[in-house]
C-alpha cells in the first residue's frame, strides 16, 4: 500500500461520507427524503425534485454491468502496468450508476457482456482511501 502511485480521489464535504464508508467497506449512497430516490453522485440537492432533505443509505453493493470498455492503453503512465484492464458504469440494484472498474474477470470483450451481475469489493489501496469495484457474481447467486 505505501507504494500506490495511482491517482486518488480527494473528497469533499459532499462527498466524504462516501469515502468513509468505503473505508469501512460499506457502499452508501445518497437519498431523498421528499421523492424517496437514491441518487448518485453525491450533491447537496436532489437532482429529481432538488429536495434539500438527503440522508445517505446503506446500498446492496450488488448491480449489473451497464456499460464497459477494455482499456489497453493507460491514459496516466501510473496505470501503464495495469493495462489490459476493464472501465465499466454498473448500475446498483437501487438505481443509480457508478463509474468504476471490474475485478476478477478477463479483459476480453468477448466474455464480458452489458446486464452481467456484478457486486461490491473493496480495494484498501492506501490507509486513507478505499476504492469501490466490482467482481462478476454467478447468476444463480441472485
Amino acid at each position: 500500500m505505501a507504494d500506490y502511485h495511482k491517482p486518488l480521489p480527494t473528497p469533499i464535504p459532499d462527498t466524504q461520507p462516501f469515502w468513509d464508508a468505503a473505508r469501512r467497506h460499506e457502499l452508501l449512497v445518497p437519498f431523498c427524503l421528499d421523492c424517496q430516490r437514491h441518487f448518485f453522485y453525491p450533491r447537496r440537492l436532489c437532482p429529481h425534485c432538488l429536495g434539500e432533505r438527503i440522508e445517505w443509505r446503506k446500498a446492496s453493493g450488488r448491480g449489473r454491468v451497464y456499460s464497459f470498455t477494455v482499456q489497453y492503453r493507460a491514459a496516466h503512465p501510473a496505470f501503464a502496468a495495469d493495462v489490459p484492464f476493464v472501465s465499466a458504469v454498473v448500475e446498483l440494484d437501487e438505481g443509480v450508476r457508478l463509474a468504476t472498474n471490474l475485478v476478477d474477470v478477463e479483459p476480453d470483450p468477448a466474455k464480458l457482456r452489458c446486464d452481467m451481475p456484478v457486486e461490491v469489493v473493496f480495494d484498501d489501496v492506501t490507509p486513507e482511501v478505499t476504492l469501490p469495484k466490482f467482481r462478476p457474481v454467478a447468476e444463480v447467486e441472485r
